[in-house]
């Protein structure tokens, strides 16, 4: 017997797209084109009725189900996706001839859909059945055998080019012999690949070979895939098109020096960096690479077009710690070349008013670092504290690596201040200080985790412009954790020490007050403290300890509720002290700035209430702001 010639049936992918649909059928073979179309038994009866069905359509909507068995999880929702009949089963023009339409397309789609998860031996049973009445339900049922999925036969792997010793890509393809060939593993084998190529200064580089062969007959799947380099490339000086800020002062948001492998996301962070000072409404980045040469040395050209200078912005607001309020802000993103900014903001209510002016010297990091400059006027008309206090403050404040804000400063306070109707006249002071702050969250206008940490710590010597001596330490912490989908549970704490001799020293803004909207709900704003024995006035302790805990779920979309309880006061050895505790509950909405919060709280260790008396007062909070 002479040679024979054995020829295998393939399936070629190529980017996505798949050919030689017909020979993936199992147990089916081509036909031929010539040959008519094969009709199931019983299709004729369907095919008879449709144009009695169709002259019915007019009257009634065409009702239809499908049904898919032998799928489950990914697989399921996949072929569900791209299943046409089962898209359109709900619509309202479908018809008989509409619906048989489909259903010759399901089988293929199914297969097409299964093909992702190796799946190349795929059985499909189907079946429609027409409704015995015209107001009945056509069932279009697919019975499917996915067969056993198809594993990596063979890799042939290579880097070629200027990097093919570059440890930066694998000596091996990510997906080895033996393993079951899934598509999107493929197609993020191939992005990784390529990023690899991209951040490792490959500018020039392509795909030579990238191909994926099934094998039908012996089950297996082939990969050829060639990546080649071509040569690497560097960064280049960065040089500057704009009519705003200084050169020298720009250099600053470049961490790179010319030199370094070309890396875009060394050019991304630098557009980012840009953008968020807001000097500028638009930063294109532009690599001269035509102008490189036959160097591989590419020269960066930063395009960058001037921000608005000026923003304005008023509002009016609502809370029940100050009552109504208006505020105006002005804010002045550059002041001259070196990109120096300032922001001043008036806030008026019937309790608190404050006036500030914010002006801020970027320095080193411009981003990271920056000098303050800050004059502060507050007039207060509450109950436990009527006045004015004058202060400006000096500091440095830096973003550390970490992630930790620490400023550092010395603020000079002028203060008039009457707490409780008690006259503690006018005092000065010159105040070292120094805080860090971090925050971290997924979201940070509607936190499902994260939190809030702040501690603080300064002081004043008698004599150095200080009419007292004392140092105080502050901490300040909230933690949000979002578990079963829809609870989020939520705590805080502030806490306080200032070692000082005598309360009677410290000034009224250097005493700890608590009580309000965001410490102890239930009691005014600053109301708790240590008081009097003979008439009760509340005076500032030297101590500070408060706690909260809340649950809150979700009732539907963006509406929730909550129940609370928040305790603790502000706390001083030498006058009376008492412990305070509220409970309450609440709605809340995720609106796009923050949480609406609307709640109830029920004050029960107030003063002259015991449990058993009944009902005790009751006080609404409205509060609107981001969690954290």
């Amino acid at each position: 017997m002479g040679p024979y010639l054995r020829i295998r049936r393939f399936r070629l992918i190529v980017k996505g797209l798949s050919l030689d649909r017909a020979e993936r059928h199992r147990g089916t073979t081509p036909r031929d084109a010539a040959a008519p179309p094969m009709v199931r038994p019983g299709a004729w009866v369907r095919l008879l009725a449709i144009p009695l069905l169709v002259l019915a359509s007019g009257a009634f909507a065409m009702k239809l189900d499908v049904e898919v068995t032998g799928l489950e999880g990914e697989q399921e929702t996949n072929v569900l996706a791209l299943l046409s009949i089962y898209q359109e089963r709900a619509q309202e023009d479908m018809t008989p001839a509409r619906a048989e339409a489909l259903h010759r397309l399901a089988p293929d789609q199914i297969r097409d859909a299964l093909a992702p998860f190796g799946l190349y031996q795929v059985e499909v049973t189907d079946r429609l059945d027409a409704a015995v009445d015209p107001n009945g339900t056509w069932t279009a049922r697919y019975e499917v055998v996915p067969g056993p999925p198809v594993k990596i036969g063979r890799v042939n792997f290579s880097i070629t080019g200027e990097g093919a010793d570059d440890p930066a890509f694998p000596k091996t393809f990510p997906m080895q012999v033996g393993e079951v060939f899934l598509h999107r593993t493929y197609e993020a084998a191939k992005s990784d690949l390529r990023a690899r190529a991209s951040s490792g200064g490959y500018l020039d580089y392509n795909l030579a070979q990238h191909r994926v062969l099934i094998d039908l007959v012996a089950y297996e799947a082939i990969i050829d895939f060639e990546l080649a380099t071509g040569s690497r490339y560097y960064l280049g000086e960065v040089s500057f098109k704009q009519d705003l800020l200084n050169d020298k002062f720009l250099h600053k948001f470049v961490k790179f020096d010319p030199g370094v492998v070309y890396n875009p996301d060394l050019l991304l962070a630098m557009q980012g960096r840009l953008l968020s000072t807001e000097y500028f409404s638009d930063v294109e980045i532009v690599p001269r690479k035509d102008a490189a040469g036959d160097d591989t040395l590419v020269p960066i050209e930063v395009v960058a077009t001037r921000n608005k200078r000026d923003k304005f912005r008023v509002g009016a607001g609502f809370s029940t710690d100050t009552g109504p309020r208006v505020s105006a802000d002005w804010r002045r993103r550059y002041v001259n070349q070196w990109g120096h900014n300032f922001r001043t903001e008036l806030q008026l209510s019937p309790v608190l008013s404050q006036w500030s002016f914010d002006y801020r010297i970027p320095i080193q990091d411009p981003t990271r670092d920056y000098i303050i400059v800050k004059p502060q006027v507050t007039y207060s008309d509450l109950n436990t504290q009527k006045g004015w206090l004058y202060s400006v403050q000096f500091a440095h404040s830096t973003l550390t690596p970490s992630g930790w804000r620490r400023t550092a400063g010395v603020d000079y306070n002028y203060e008039d201040y009457d707490i409780s109707n008690i006259q503690t006249g006018a005092s000065s002071e010159l105040v070292p200080n120094i805080s860090w702050s971090k925050t971290v969250a997924d979201d940070p206008i509607n936190t499902k985790r994260g939190y809030r940490i702040r501690y603080s710590l300064l002081g004043a010597v008698e004599g150095l412009v200080s009419n007292a001596t004392y140092l105080s330490g502050v901490l300040q912490f909230k933690w949000i954790r979002g578990f079963a989908e829809k609870y989020r549970f939520i705590t805080r704490a502030d806490l306080g020490v200032t070692l000082a001799e005598d309360l009677d020293e410290l000034p009224a803004s250097r005493r700890f007050f608590t009580g309000g909207d965001n410490t102890i709900r239930g009691w005014g704003f600053n109301s708790l403290g240590p008081t009097e024995p003979f008439n009760d006035d509340t005076v500032g302790g030297r101590y500070l300890g408060v706690g909260s805990l809340e649950l809150e779920r979700q009732i539907k979309g963006p509406w929730s509720a909550a129940v609370f309880t928040d305790f603790g006061n502000a706390f001083d050895p030498d006058y009376d002290n008492k412990f305070q505790q509220s409970v309450g509950f609440g709605v809340r909405w995720a609106s796009p700035i923050g949480q609406v919060r609307l709640d109830l709280a029920l004050p029960f260790t107030q003063n002259n209430y015991e449990i058993g008396d009944g009902w005790p007062p009751a006080r609404l909070v409205f509060v609107i702001g981001p969690d954290l």
